[in-house]
This record gives structure tokens, sequence and C-alpha cells, in this order.
């Protein structure tokens, strides 16, 4: 068992332990409490850490990122999540394109971020599977924390382009939403007639469709649609088709949430802001600020603040929330978007995103006064044991 003492913990389950310990066994959390109510001996544990008053908070979490898809200084031969060949992949899993070894794991690691929802890219329509993964490990299989975690979907200026300057579809937005449409609906008769033969209503099973098959979990809602949308229009062209089908969605990105606010806050539909902390580089980014978060936080939408590595390194994460909070937004609501909100936005809030008795053993030792530029990350524990 490992203690650690002497903490400034945020547990982001609506405690706070000005001088309190973690009591971690395995790789779980078994205790939480404050130090004057720890009953065990120190010498009773098998290792303890002295946080001396520094903050005890949940390993960070990039809810979406590319990580080890475009794996470091690698070139072309490490681009590996957009299959642009086609826009609709559903059946593409990131589990089979990442790079365990790709530096920005151990980068991430170093700075605290110890899960990352990690996937394809937004040239496709439909990109493939996402999937939730811890930054140790000695194999990608071993680093699994939920596969798939959601079905990547874009829509906007990306696949647009990629497909448009190839002479096919789609060239427009009419034709992204169609594109979208079109393979909901095949999904969605897919499983009636899965259904329908499991129920004894129909002799003769449906033909197998690989693609189909992917798309299977969002229509059953076991699975979101995580839709890659900058521009407020985008953003409601997905908000109504996942309510056409009646889908699972979560937002990525949602640069133009801001204009549209009211109506995010009345659907509540998980969102991932960001990243900020990158230039304008295309139309769809032209309002760029760092005003959506502060009205996020002003309408109530619990967000998510994102790096969409390698668009920023992950290994900014927290200097990247250190400047939303900067920008105006309360440190709590801050801490939340890169712990409490990206697991809960993701489905993975089981395992983890707080410190609570049963959760996973993934902790941060943090310096210096929270989100200020001379904070440190001092110390990482990942699954219990200390890596950094």
């Amino acid at each position: 068992m490992l203690l650690i003492k002497n903490a400034h913990i945020l547990t982001m389950e609506d405690a706070e332990y000005d001088n309190g310990y973690i009591i971690t066994e395995g790789t779980k959390i078994k205790e939480v409490g404050h130090m004057a109510d720890l009953l065990m001996p120190e010498d009773t544990f098998d290792d303890v850490y002295d946080a001396k008053g520094n903050y005890a908070l949940p390993g960070f979490i990039d809810a979406h990122c590319h990580v080890g898809l475009w794996a470091e200084g690698a070139g072309s031969e490490g681009a590996d999540g957009n299959e642009s060949s086609d826009p609709v992949t559903p059946q593409l899993r990131a589990i089979d394109s990442v790079d365990p070894f790709d530096e920005a794991f151990s980068d991430a690691l170093m700075a605290g971020v110890t899960t990352v929802v990690t996937g394809p890219g937004s040239a496709n329509i439909i990109g493939g599977q996402f999937a939730a993964l811890k930054t140790g490990g000695r194999w990608v299989d071993e680093m699994i924390l939920k596969a798939p975690v959601a079905m990547k979907a874009a829509l906007g200026e990306n696949p647009k382009r990629n497909y448009g300057s190839k002479g096919t579809a789609p060239k427009t937005r009419m034709a992204n939403a169609a594109i979208l449409r079109e393979a909901l609906f095949k999904a969605k008769e897919y499983v009636r007639k899965q259904d329908a033969y499991l129920a004894g209503e129909k002799k003769s099973r449906p033909e197998p469709d690989f693609k189909m098959e992917a798309m299977a979990d969002v229509i059953r809602k076991k699975l979101p649609l995580k839709v890659h949308a900058h521009r407020a229009d985008d953003i409601c062209t997905a908000i109504r088709i996942a309510e056409e089908f009646d889908i699972c969605l979560t937002l990525e990105h949602c640069t133009e949430g801001h204009l549209i606010a009211p109506l995010l806050a009345e659907k509540k539909i998980p969102v991932m802001l960001g990243p900020a902390l990158d230039c304008r580089t295309k139309p769809e980014l032209k309002n760029k600020s760092y005003e959506v978060y502060c009205l996020m936080e002003e309408a109530g939408v619990p967000f998510a603040i994102i790096t969409d590595h390698n668009v920023m390194p992950i290994s900014e994460l927290y200097l990247l929330a250190s400047l939303v909070h900067k920008n105006g937004v309360s440190a709590m609501a801050t801490l939340r978007g890169i712990t409490i909100n990206a697991a809960k936005n993701t489905g993975i809030d089981d395992r983890v995103g707080s410190l609570a008795s049963g959760k996973d053993a993934d902790i941060v030792i943090v310096s210096g006064e929270l989100f200020s530029l001379n904070a440190k990350v001092e110390t990482v524990f990942l699954n219990g044991n200390q890596v950094k």
C-alpha cells in the first residue's frame, strides 16, 4: 500500500482536504481523508510520499486528441490518423493505428496527463472509433482504459476540402450532412433487421456488413457520435441529425459555441472545447477566442478542455488550462475541464477523473498556486505507481 500524506487534496467529488491523505492499494484508491483521521501508522505502508502541502489532483485527461496516430518526428510514415480514401469508415479502430512508443505518451505522462481519448482525424464524415488510453504501458492493449469509447464524425471544412479537392462528394455542407444521414439511415435499417432476426420475426440473418456492425452501437446508444464541428451552423446540424436518429452526441472543438450557448445549455450535450492556443489556420476558426470557455461556464455547460494534439502539444494541457483560467474561467471550472468533466463527457468517469475509493490511482502532485504560470507538476502516480 502507498500513503500520500500532507496534501491539499481537490477530489473533484465535492470534497476538499486542506491537509489530507490518500491511500492506494494496487492500482486503485483505497481511502481519502483528513490527516487528523488517519488511523493506520506510517510503518504499515510499503511506501510513504510526503506532499508537503502541495496539491494532490486527479490525473489530467485530454478528452480529444490524436496522440499516437501522428507519431512525433515520424513524418508521413507516422501519419496514420486519416484514411482519406472513403468518407465513411466506421470500421477503423484507433487501437490498430496507435504507436505506443510515440514520445508524446511519455511527454504527456510527465506533464500529469494520465489518460488520453485519442482517435482518427477529421478528413472523413465518419472516421472510425476513438479509444481511451492510459499514457503509460508496454503495448497498446495494456494501455486501454476503454475501447471503443466513441465513433468519430466530422462536419464543416475538413471533409469538404479533402474530398472536394478530388472532385468527389462531399464538396458542400449539404453533402456532409447527407452522407452522415445516409450512413445513419443504413445503420438503423441494419439494426432493425438484426433485431427482427434475434426476436424470431425473420428467418434469415441480415447479410454481414463490417461498416454497419461498427455503426450498430451508435444506433443502440452504446457509443456516442463524437462530431468535429467548429462553426455554429455545423454544431446545429450535428444536433439536428442526432435528434433525428435518436443517438448520443458529443461536440468536439465547438469553436463558435459561444454564439449558441443557450442552445447547448438547453440540450445538455457534452462539449470538448478547444484548443484555444493555436493560430486561426482556416476560415472556420475566424471566431476562435477564449471567450467561448467563459460563456460556456456562464451558461452552465460542463465542458472539457482539449489540446487536439498534435494541433498543440499534449504536454501543454495544464498550460492551456492555466490560460483558460487567466482569461476569466473560475479555477474549479478549469480544473473540472481536465479532470471530472473530461471523464464524464467521454463516459470513463467510473475509472478516472476524481479521487475516490475504488477509482484508478492516477494522482498528480502540483506545487505553487493552482493554474499560475509558476505552478509545477512535481510528481505523477499512474495506476498506483510513481512514474515521476
